[in-house]
C-alpha cells in the first residue's frame, strides 16, 4: 500500500511529456538546410575540371561495388611526353673544376720558373696536359732518367699532388726507328713513362693508385714527321690530368700497352 502512495506520489511530480504526432520541426528545417548544401557542392562540382579517367575509374568502382557490372565508357588520352636533357659525358661541375684547375697550374708554372719547354695545355673540358720535351728528361735513345730532371720532376709532382685529378704518364718518340726491329719506338716510349712513373712512386711524391703509364710510339704525332723540328716536338713525355673515371683510370688491373709500374 505504501508502495503504490510513493508510486503516485513520483507521478505527480514528473508529469509525462505529451509529443505530437508527426516529425519535429527542427528536423525539416535541418533538412532543407543539408539538402542546401548538397546542392551547392553539385554545383561547384560540375562547374570543377575534372581528370576523365580518374571520374570514369571512380564510377567504375561504385557500380562494381554495388553489382552493376556495365562496361565503362572510353575516354580517349595520352600522356605527355617530356623532351629528355641531352646526355654528356662530363658535367658542368667538372668542366668548371678543371677550367679552375688550369688556371691554378698555370700560375704556379710562373711562380716556380719551371722552363718553357714544359707545356700546359687544356684539351676539352675535362683534360689537362702538362707536355715536357725528351731532350729535358732523357738522353738521346736512352730510357733513364738524366739527373738534371729531377728538380722538374719535383715541382711537376709538387703541382699535380694536391689536385683532385689522376694522372696517366705517356711516352712518345717520332718516326725514326731506333734499330732494325721497328716495335722499339715502342718499347722505348714505354720505358720512359714507367721510368717517370717509378720516380714519382720510389721518390714517395705520388701515390701509385693515381697513377698509369702508356707508350704509344710514333702512333700519336702531335705534327707530321716531316722535318727536325718537327720530329723534335713528336718526341715528349706528356702528363695527362683528368678528372673523371673513364678509360685508363680508376679501373683495377692494367689495359693493353699499360703498364702500373
Amino acid at each position: 500500500m505504501a508502495s503504490e502512495d510513493e508510486k503516485q506520489a513520483e507521478d505527480a511530480k514528473c508529469p509525462k511529456c505529451k509529443c505530437d504526432a508527426g516529425v519535429p520541426a527542427w528536423v525539416v528545417t535541418y533538412s532543407d538546410l543539408v539538402t542546401l548544401l548538397l546542392t551547392f557542392f553539385v554545383l561547384l562540382l560540375s562547374m570543377a575540371s575534372m581528370d576523365e579517367v580518374k571520374f570514369t575509374e571512380a564510377s567504375s568502382s561504385i557500380r562494381d561495388a554495388f553489382g552493376v557490372h556495365s562496361k565503362p565508357a572510353q575516354i580517349d588520352f595520352s600522356l605527355p611526353v617530356l623532351p629528355s636533357p641531352p646526355e654528356s659525358k662530363f658535367s658542368p661541375i667538372k668542366n668548371e673544376m678543371a677550367t679552375k684547375v688550369y688556371k691554378k697550374i698555370q700560375a704556379q708554372i710562373k711562380s716556380d720558373k719551371i722552363p718553357e719547354d714544359v707545356e700546359l695545355i687544356k684539351k676539352g673540358n675535362d683534360t689537362i696536359i702538362l707536355r715536357i720535351n725528351n731532350s729535358i728528361l732523357f738522353a738521346k735513345g736512352q730510357s733513364r732518367l738524366s739527373p738534371t730532371a729531377f728538380p722538374l720532376l719535383r715541382k711537376i709532382a709538387d703541382i699535380i699532388r694536391p689536385l683532385p685529378m689522376r694522372l696517366r704518364i705517356e711516352g712518345h718518340t717520332d718516326s725514326t726507328p731506333v734499330s732494325k726491329r721497328k716495335i722499339d719506338n715502342w718499347n722505348l716510349s714505354m720505358e720512359r713513362a714507367v721510368s717517370v712513373l717509378r720516380f714519382f712512386k720510389k721518390s714517395d711524391l705520388l701515390p701509385l693508385d693515381r697513377m698509369s703509364a702508356n707508350g704509344y710510339g710514333a702512333d700519336k704525332p702531335v705534327v707530321p714527321n716531316t722535318s727536325e723540328k718537327n720530329m723534335a716536338k713528336n718526341r715528349r713525355v706528356d702528363f695527362i690530368l683528368r678528372a673523371n673515371n673513364s678509360i685508363g683510370f680508376g679501373q683495377t688491373g692494367t689495359r693493353a700497352g699499360e703498364i702500373p709500374l
